[in-house]
């Protein structure tokens, strides 16, 4: 049975699937940080640090951050104390070479993941979701185009990585559709059928 001393994961998702939501409620029922890219771009961004510099050059040149800088700056943040027993992972890795990166960094401690949470949605349904947000938020630029390609990038960079992590055999499939306890509900039973509870609560998950 693993615990909350011992919880380190990916989610994974395409844009609209929940993932963010979902990987909040995962990570702090382990009591683990939740460390999404888009967060740290912008927390070091914002404190001024060697690397948010360099990222903000990037940015504002209108590059995408590179592999390694991206890395870099993930490496980072999960040596921090916080991050020392667990973590879960959103956004990041993105592609194969960023596994290979995540690969060496955990190995490099003596660390392995202990699970890759797949949030299935049809492109159907993340579509309608994304749009609905826009809507929500009155951002015009999230045009069905846009989204579309957002989606197409996902598929084409980030999906191959399970490919990886099924060899593994790491990678839990949870139906995306549903509402949100529902959702909640599945990958917490999932995990429990592995051993994942968090804090060695055996009924957390179950039906």
């Amino acid at each position: 049975m693993t615990s909350a001393a011992s919880a380190r994961f990916l989610i994974v998702g395409p844009q609209g699937s929940g993932k963010g939501t979902q990987g909040v409620l995962v990570a702090e029922a382990f009591g683990v940080p939740q460390v999404a890219t888009g967060d740290i771009f912008r927390e070091n961004v914002k404190g001024g640090t060697d690397l948010g510099k360099k990222v903000q050059e990037i940015i504002e040149a209108g590059h995408l951050v590179p592999d390694e800088l991206t890395s870099e700056l993930v490496r980072d943040r999960l040596e921090q104390p916080d991050a020392e027993h667990g973590f879960l992972l959103d956004g990041y890795p993105r592609n194969r070479g960023q596994v290979e990166h995540l690969d060496a960094f955990l190995e490099g401690r003596g660390e392995s993941l202990d699970a890759v949470i797949e949030l299935v949605v049809p492109r159907d349904e993340s579509i309608s979701r994304l749009q609905q947000r826009a809507s929500e938020q009155g951002r015009t630029d999230d045009t069905e185009d846009v989204i579309a390609n957002r989606l197409a990038i996902y598929e084409r960079e980030t999906a191959p990585i399970l490919d990886v992590y099924r060899e593994r055999d790491l990678v839990l499939r949870i139906d995306g559709v549903g509402t949100l306890d529902e959702v909640t509900e599945r990958i917490f039973a999932a995990l429990a059928g592995r051993g994942l509870v968090p804090n060695g609560d055996a009924s957390v998950g179950a039906a």
